[in-house]
């Protein structure tokens, strides 16, 4: 049975997706998932190309409001932004939470999301294996 994260961040257009995506792609049996806040209801494009550079993009990525996935049980929920993490709802099951924060890349320069794509790689990956396992 497979273990579920939630990655929550405000707009849920690029922290939060490439994390998403970096999950799934490599820890097994964890099923993740991500979610904003404020959510823009849209893929930073830049976020979009580093992950299929990466081959970690699905076309099912697309950014979701809270809404859309309160009713599934996770694990583990984790923020990755300040505001997430000062504004995450309590989750019915009690998952437990935990903050591991980057800089948001939105509106800069390509290499920006590729040095957010290897920082959530490095330090994100084995915060969510030890939460879970």
């Amino acid at each position: 049975m497979s273990k579920k994260v939630l990655v929550l961040c405000t707009g849920n257009s690029c922290r939060s997706i490439i994390a998403e995506a970096l999950i799934n792609q490599n820890i097994e049996s964890v099923e993740a998932y991500s979610a904003g806040v404020k959510a823009t209801n849209k893929v930073n494009p830049n976020a979009k190309r580093v992950l299929k550079e990466n081959g970690a993009w699905r076309e099912s990525y697309h950014s979701k409001t809270l809404d859309e996935v309160l009713d599934i049980e996770f694990d583990l929920v984790v923020t990755v932004c300040d505001n997430a993490k000062e504004s995450c709802p309590l989750f019915p099951n009690k998952a437990k939470v935990v903050h591991v924060g980057f800089a948001d890349p939105d509106g800069k320069e390509y290499e920006e999301f590729v040095k957010t794509f290897d920082a959530i790689k490095t330090a994100l990956l084995p915060v969510v294996k030890t939460e879970l396992f």
